[in-house]
């Protein structure tokens, strides 16, 4: 097994207490039947300090969670499809200023639509969308749970969530589709990482789950994590409630019984607590894990550091994706400065999480990163705060 080494929070400057009262907190959660179940990992200075399981992974049958209890973690997903397009970048094999069409051939021609008064009409780009803009959600797309836009209901009519056509289907339709926005004008968060998918498809030869497997998972020990869920590995699914406790509509999540065709970049990954702080810590690390690097430390610099500078964030749904006081990297979401945001945190640290109610950061400058695995899908905007504050709640130096 690989695991990462383990230390008693003191060791490593958390506060025993209070990384209990995350946990009871947690319980307490799960004990008032809004949380099924939860596994919450905190790592400092290379040394996991929590790895905590609590409640149930299947509340239907009443499994109790386990440390390796398998995840829906989708768009925690885009980090790694954007760590392997680097590593292609390194390379150099592609440049992040190519337009995507030169990968992407079905692309080329795109144009804008723009709604006015009812009406729409195509305006050609300023500019074609380039590999960078895919990374950090600047190409012009969008996603049809966003909002109700012409191209939004044009995304939902032509089933863009759909797994049942293949990664290079799913760009032909989608590349069918106008733009939202002019490419680089705004920040869009985007099905374009499934389109950064297929691009490695493309440029590897090899399809994305192969193309991960071989230069992303199986270099860094994340023996758990791909775009299925092998059938004896089924038991170990954590699962949402059926209904949701808050009395919302429950979202439908992925049947992993039922395989699907599409490796989406953007959400189709499965992992687990340690796979993915596995990932993380290679992050932390910039670029290496137990002697393999993947990525050079400057690249992993130049990944994490704001990518959109003047580019202002789309208004609706995206806004509440990007608080105030962050920018967007190259598959991360890039805390700009101590204050401003309604939780705490250092200027440098990058975070994403998945629509099931996963969700992680990592702290640079506290050498710290922090992971929680849920799967409470319409409950994550309330507990992603709350797991970040009460861990930064831990470091007492």
């Amino acid at each position: 097994m690989h695991n990462l080494p383990f230390a008693a929070p003191a060791d490593v400057g958390l506060c025993p207490l209070r990384a209990q009262r995350l946990l009871d907190v947690l319980q307490s959660e799960i004990d008032r039947q809004r949380l099924p179940g939860a596994v919450a990992l905190v790592a400092r200075r290379g040394k996991v300090a929590v790895f905590e399981h609590l409640g149930r992974q299947d509340p239907a049958v009443g499994t109790p969670m386990t440390r390796d209890s398998i995840f829906r973690i989708y768009s925690m997903t885009k980090p790694i499809v954007s760590v392997a397009t680097m590593m292609l970048m390194e390379q150099g094999r592609l440049l992040l200023s190519d337009p995507v069409a030169k990968y992407l051939p079905e692309f080329a021609g795109q144009q804008v639509a723009v709604e006015q008064g009812g009406h729409v009409r195509l305006e050609t780009l300023a500019r074609p969308a380039t590999v960078q803009d895919l990374l950090r959600h600047t190409a012009g797309l969008t996603y049809e749970f966003l909002g109700e836009s012409f191209v939004q209901r044009q995304y939902a009519a032509d089933q863009m969530g759909s797994r049942e056509r293949s990664n290079a289907a799913f760009c032909e339709t989608l590349a069918g589709i106008p733009l939202m926005f002019q490419p680089a004008s705004v920040w869009e968060y985007s099905r374009a990482t499934d389109v950064l998918g297929r691009l490695v498809e493309v440029v590897s030869g090899q399809t994305l789950g192969a193309h991960l497997a071989e230069h992303v998972f199986e270099p860094l020990g994340m023996t758990d994590t791909g775009f299925t869920v092998p059938p004896q590995h089924l038991a170990r699914m954590a699962e949402p409630f059926a209904h949701d406790p808050d009395g919302a509509e429950p979202m439908a999540v992925t049947d992993f019984r039922e395989p699907g065709r599409m490796e989406g970049g953007g959400g189709g990954l499965v992992s687990t607590a340690r796979d993915y702080a596995r990932f993380l810590q290679f992050m932390m690390n910039k670029g290496a894990l137990d002697g393999v690097r993947l990525l050079g430390p400057r690249t992993v610099d130049y990944m994490t550091a704001d990518h959109l500078g003047a580019i202002p964030v789309a208004a609706g749904a995206s806004a509440a994706l990007l608080p105030p006081g962050h920018g967007f990297g190259l598959g991360f979401a890039v805390r700009l400065a101590t204050g401003i945001a309604p939780t705490p945190g250092s200027a440098g640290m990058y975070y994403w999480g998945g629509i099931a109610g996963t969700t992680f950061f990592v702290d640079p400058a506290q050498e710290l990163f922090a992971l929680l695995m849920i799967q409470a899908p319409n409950q994550r905007e309330f507990y992603r705060p709350l797991f970040r504050d009460m861990v930064y709640a831990m470091l007492v130096d």
